[in-house]
Protein backbone atom coordinates (compact mmCIF):
# COMPACT_ATOMS: atom_id res chain seq x y z
CA UNK A 1 0.00 0.00 0.00
CA UNK A 2 1.16 3.40 -0.76
CA UNK A 3 1.94 4.96 2.13
CA UNK A 4 1.00 9.17 3.31
CA UNK A 5 4.36 11.83 4.21
CA UNK A 6 3.15 14.59 5.70
CA UNK A 7 5.57 17.71 5.68
CA UNK A 8 5.10 19.74 9.20
CA UNK A 9 6.72 22.53 10.32
CA UNK A 10 6.30 22.92 14.41
CA UNK A 11 5.50 20.18 16.97
CA UNK A 12 1.97 20.84 16.80
CA UNK A 13 2.06 20.19 13.13
CA UNK A 14 3.25 17.33 14.46
CA UNK A 15 0.48 15.92 16.45
CA UNK A 16 -1.73 16.84 13.49
CA UNK A 17 -0.46 14.71 11.24
CA UNK A 18 0.35 12.03 13.65
CA UNK A 19 -4.01 12.07 14.91
CA UNK A 20 -4.68 12.57 11.20
CA UNK A 21 -2.60 9.00 9.61
CA UNK A 22 0.46 10.24 8.53
CA UNK A 23 2.70 7.28 7.79
CA UNK A 24 5.82 9.24 8.03
CA UNK A 25 5.94 12.51 9.64
CA UNK A 26 8.47 14.98 7.54
CA UNK A 27 9.80 18.05 9.45
CA UNK A 28 10.52 20.50 7.11
CA UNK A 29 10.21 24.40 6.99
CA UNK A 30 9.07 25.49 3.84
CA UNK A 31 9.49 28.77 4.19
CA UNK A 32 13.25 28.05 3.70
CA UNK A 33 13.57 26.36 0.59
CA UNK A 34 11.96 22.73 -1.53
CA UNK A 35 13.93 21.16 1.38
CA UNK A 36 14.31 23.81 4.49
CA UNK A 37 15.63 22.50 7.79
CA UNK A 38 14.48 22.75 11.17
CA UNK A 39 17.24 24.27 13.66
CA UNK A 40 19.04 21.55 15.62
CA UNK A 41 17.37 22.38 18.51
CA UNK A 42 14.08 22.05 17.01
CA UNK A 43 15.26 18.43 15.41
CA UNK A 44 16.09 17.41 19.23
CA UNK A 45 12.78 18.29 20.80
CA UNK A 46 10.93 17.00 17.78
CA UNK A 47 12.89 13.55 18.24
CA UNK A 48 12.09 13.68 21.55
CA UNK A 49 8.58 14.40 21.16
CA UNK A 50 8.25 11.59 18.75
CA UNK A 51 10.01 9.00 20.69
CA UNK A 52 7.36 9.26 23.67
CA UNK A 53 4.57 8.25 20.98
CA UNK A 54 3.22 5.05 21.18
CA UNK A 55 3.87 2.13 19.22
CA UNK A 56 2.67 2.01 16.00
CA UNK A 57 3.59 5.59 15.26
CA UNK A 58 4.54 7.16 11.81
CA UNK A 59 7.74 6.87 10.80
CA UNK A 60 9.98 10.21 11.66
CA UNK A 61 12.32 11.77 8.79
CA UNK A 62 14.16 15.49 8.34
CA UNK A 63 14.98 17.32 5.36
CA UNK A 64 18.75 18.45 5.56
CA UNK A 65 18.00 21.77 3.82
CA UNK A 66 18.72 23.19 0.60
CA UNK A 67 22.69 22.79 0.15
CA UNK A 68 25.12 23.09 -2.81
CA UNK A 69 26.03 19.98 -3.93
CA UNK A 70 29.98 20.46 -2.51
CA UNK A 71 30.28 16.62 -0.76
CA UNK A 72 31.57 18.50 2.40
CA UNK A 73 29.19 20.71 2.50
CA UNK A 74 26.63 18.43 1.88
CA UNK A 75 28.26 15.62 4.34
CA UNK A 76 28.34 18.19 6.98
CA UNK A 77 24.96 19.19 6.66
CA UNK A 78 22.99 15.73 6.76
CA UNK A 79 25.48 15.14 10.06
CA UNK A 80 24.14 18.24 11.68
CA UNK A 81 20.50 16.56 11.23
CA UNK A 82 21.62 12.82 11.80
CA UNK A 83 23.21 13.40 15.14
CA UNK A 84 19.88 14.69 17.09
CA UNK A 85 18.45 11.21 16.26
CA UNK A 86 16.09 11.62 13.51
CA UNK A 87 15.72 8.18 12.07
CA UNK A 88 15.69 9.17 8.15
CA UNK A 89 17.45 12.08 6.72
CA UNK A 90 16.37 13.32 2.86
CA UNK A 91 18.94 14.88 1.39
CA UNK A 92 18.17 16.71 -2.00
CA UNK A 93 20.69 16.18 -4.99
CA UNK A 94 20.07 19.37 -7.12
CA UNK A 95 21.18 19.25 -10.67
CA UNK A 96 25.01 18.90 -10.92
CA UNK A 97 27.84 17.67 -12.48
CA UNK A 98 29.41 16.62 -8.56
CA UNK A 99 26.11 14.41 -7.13
CA UNK A 100 28.02 11.09 -7.49
CA UNK A 101 30.27 12.39 -6.34
CA UNK A 102 27.81 13.76 -3.07
CA UNK A 103 25.96 10.27 -3.05
CA UNK A 104 29.33 8.67 -2.45
CA UNK A 105 30.51 10.63 0.21
CA UNK A 106 28.14 9.97 2.22
CA UNK A 107 28.04 6.29 2.56
CA UNK A 108 29.89 6.01 5.41
CA UNK A 109 26.93 7.85 6.65
CA UNK A 110 24.30 5.64 5.06
CA UNK A 111 25.59 2.89 7.22
CA UNK A 112 24.78 4.79 10.09
CA UNK A 113 21.57 6.19 9.52
CA UNK A 114 18.59 5.96 6.80
CA UNK A 115 19.71 8.21 3.65
CA UNK A 116 16.66 9.41 1.51
CA UNK A 117 18.23 11.03 -1.94
CA UNK A 118 15.82 13.49 -3.59
CA UNK A 119 15.70 14.20 -7.17
CA UNK A 120 13.57 17.13 -8.93
CA UNK A 121 11.31 16.13 -11.49
CA UNK A 122 12.01 20.42 -13.01
CA UNK A 123 15.72 19.88 -13.18
CA UNK A 124 15.82 16.59 -15.62
CA UNK A 125 16.93 14.39 -12.84
CA UNK A 126 19.73 11.71 -13.73
CA UNK A 127 18.23 8.06 -13.12
CA UNK A 128 21.47 7.13 -13.36
CA UNK A 129 22.02 8.44 -9.48
CA UNK A 130 19.66 5.78 -8.59
CA UNK A 131 22.29 3.12 -9.02
CA UNK A 132 24.67 5.40 -6.70
CA UNK A 133 22.23 5.53 -4.17
CA UNK A 134 22.31 1.89 -4.10
CA UNK A 135 25.75 1.06 -3.80
CA UNK A 136 25.79 4.04 -1.42
CA UNK A 137 23.46 2.24 0.90
CA UNK A 138 20.78 4.38 0.81
CA UNK A 139 17.45 3.81 1.99
CA UNK A 140 15.33 5.35 -0.64
CA UNK A 141 14.81 8.01 -3.33
CA UNK A 142 12.30 10.74 -4.21
CA UNK A 143 11.49 12.73 -6.74
CA UNK A 144 10.37 16.50 -5.93
CA UNK A 145 10.47 19.46 -7.02
CA UNK A 146 12.56 22.07 -6.25
CA UNK A 147 10.88 25.71 -7.81
CA UNK A 148 7.37 25.50 -6.22
CA UNK A 149 6.19 27.99 -8.52
CA UNK A 150 7.06 25.75 -11.68
CA UNK A 151 4.32 23.81 -10.93
CA UNK A 152 3.02 20.09 -9.82
CA UNK A 153 5.18 16.85 -10.11
CA UNK A 154 3.13 15.80 -12.81
CA UNK A 155 3.44 18.92 -14.74
CA UNK A 156 7.18 18.08 -15.47
CA UNK A 157 7.44 13.71 -15.45
CA UNK A 158 4.44 11.61 -16.83
CA UNK A 159 3.66 8.58 -15.60
CA UNK A 160 5.66 6.19 -17.56
CA UNK A 161 8.41 7.75 -16.33
CA UNK A 162 7.31 8.33 -12.78
CA UNK A 163 6.89 4.24 -13.35
CA UNK A 164 10.23 4.06 -14.52
CA UNK A 165 11.50 5.79 -11.85
CA UNK A 166 10.31 3.62 -9.24
CA UNK A 167 11.08 0.41 -11.27
CA UNK A 168 14.40 1.27 -11.58
CA UNK A 169 14.59 2.48 -7.86
CA UNK A 170 13.57 -0.53 -6.77
CA UNK A 171 15.90 -2.53 -9.10
CA UNK A 172 18.45 -0.96 -7.05
CA UNK A 173 17.10 -1.75 -3.56
CA UNK A 174 15.59 1.90 -2.83
CA UNK A 175 12.56 2.85 -0.72
CA UNK A 176 10.33 5.15 -3.15
CA UNK A 177 8.20 8.33 -2.74
CA UNK A 178 6.76 10.96 -4.85
CA UNK A 179 6.12 14.74 -4.05
CA UNK A 180 6.11 18.22 -5.38
CA UNK A 181 2.80 20.30 -4.68
CA UNK A 182 0.58 16.92 -5.28
CA UNK A 183 -3.14 17.67 -5.25
CA UNK A 184 -6.22 15.55 -4.66
CA UNK A 185 -6.42 15.02 -8.30
CA UNK A 186 -2.95 13.37 -8.31
CA UNK A 187 -3.37 10.73 -5.92
CA UNK A 188 -5.15 8.10 -8.02
CA UNK A 189 -2.64 8.39 -11.04
CA UNK A 190 0.06 8.62 -8.57
CA UNK A 191 -1.09 5.43 -6.36
CA UNK A 192 -1.38 3.23 -9.52
CA UNK A 193 2.63 4.29 -10.42
CA UNK A 194 3.05 2.34 -7.14
CA UNK A 195 5.83 4.38 -4.89
CA UNK A 196 5.94 3.75 -1.38
CA UNK A 197 5.07 7.20 -0.08
CA UNK A 198 3.34 10.55 -1.81
CA UNK A 199 4.36 13.38 -0.31
CA UNK A 200 2.03 16.35 0.73
CA UNK A 201 2.88 19.81 2.11
CA UNK A 202 0.39 22.19 0.50
CA UNK A 203 -2.29 20.17 -0.34
CA UNK A 204 -2.48 19.67 3.64
CA UNK A 205 -2.41 23.33 4.31
CA UNK A 206 -4.67 26.30 4.83
CA UNK A 207 -2.54 29.75 2.35
CA UNK A 208 -0.29 27.22 0.64
CA UNK A 209 2.44 25.31 1.89
CA UNK A 210 3.48 27.91 3.99
CA UNK A 211 -0.06 28.77 5.31
CA UNK A 212 -0.89 26.17 8.50
CA UNK A 213 -1.52 22.24 8.24
CA UNK A 214 -5.73 21.72 8.09
CA UNK A 215 -6.71 18.73 9.89
CA UNK A 216 -9.78 18.51 7.50
CA UNK A 217 -7.67 18.86 4.12
CA UNK A 218 -5.14 16.13 5.59
CA UNK A 219 -7.98 13.63 6.40
CA UNK A 220 -9.09 14.32 2.97
CA UNK A 221 -6.33 13.49 1.12
CA UNK A 222 -5.46 10.16 3.64
CA UNK A 223 -9.39 8.95 3.03
CA UNK A 224 -8.59 9.57 -0.94
CA UNK A 225 -5.23 8.10 -1.08
CA UNK A 226 -6.91 4.96 1.18
CA UNK A 227 -9.89 4.68 -1.66
CA UNK A 228 -7.84 4.97 -4.74
CA UNK A 229 -7.24 1.60 -6.48
CA UNK A 230 -3.62 0.30 -6.22
CA UNK A 231 -1.16 -0.69 -8.44
CA UNK A 232 -1.30 -2.88 -10.71
CA UNK A 233 2.17 -3.60 -11.24
CA UNK A 234 4.92 -2.67 -12.76
CA UNK A 235 5.82 -0.91 -16.16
Amino acid sequence: MTGLLASVADLGEMRLARAGGADVVDLKQPAFGALGSWSTDALAAAVQYWSAWPQPRPLLSATAGDQPMVAAILRAAVERVAVTGVPIVKVGLFASAHASECIEALAPLAAKTRLVGVLFADQEPDMALLAVMGRAGFLGAMLDTADKKSGRLTDHLDTLTLSHFVTEARRHGLMTGLAGSLSMADIAPLKAVGADYLGFRGALCVGGREGRLDPRRLRAVRTRLTRAAPATGGE
